[in-house]
């Protein structure tokens, strides 16, 4: 049975390599789409999305396990949206660049608590506030794009970049090795001596 920090390494390294694939499979996918290929294409991208947010929650579960289902919820939301604006598609129907917003800003919502929570765990502070600007950002050149098409894509800059670093760090580190909260004991004498 693998240890668990053979678990967090492992199962970092994949996530990171989950993050750094759905460029691939969605950009890809949504330019090929409606055809098989592409649709096949942005389903793989959607059970990326949907096994990042079980990783990532389960790493995150013994620090921040609100922030952990939270995180998990946002990206199960965000791979339906993506399956939903798909069909759409396929059936020529119109909506997909609504389901695509409304998937960002799921994506945003999720991340906003997970980047706090990873905040000086898994990263400095300023690469989370990074994360959760861009992920603000995404959101709205979504929106954006429903009133004027162009914007989306300078918007959506700085938070791809961000999901390209973390997924990079999570390939070469894995995922951190949980910070573990001091014993009661601990807590007090720390609180002693910050009086003091």
């Amino acid at each position: 049975m693998p240890s668990p920090s053979s678990f967090r390494l492992v199962a970092g390294r994949l996530t990171g390599i989950l993050f750094l694939s759905a460029f691939v499979l969605y950009g890809a996918g949504s330019a090929l789409a409606p055809g098989a290929l592409g649709s096949a294409l942005v389903l793989a991208n959607s059970a990326a999305v949907v096994t990042i947010g079980v990783l990532c929650a389960r790493a995150l579960r013994p620090d921040a396990p609100v922030t952990a289902r939270t995180y998990l919820v946002a990206r199960g939301v965000e791979a339906l949206l993506l399956v939903v604006g798909l069909w759409l598609v396929v059936t020529g129907r119109a909506g997909d660049d609504i389901a695509y917003a409304g998937a960002m800003v799921a994506l945003a919502l999720g991340s906003l608590p997970f980047c706090r929570a990873v905040a000086n765990r898994w990263v400095p502070r300023w690469f989370a506030v990074w994360g959760a600007v861009g992920y603000v950002l995404m959101a709205a050149g979504a929106v954006a794009d429903l009133l004027a098409t162009g914007p989306g894509i300078y918007l959506a800059v700085p938070g791809g970049l961000f999901e390209i670093a973390f997924g990079v760090l999570l390939v070469v580190r894995g995922f951190p090795r949980v910070r573990t909260a001091p014993s009661r004991p601990e807590r007090v004498r720390h609180a002693g001596a910050e009086v003091a």
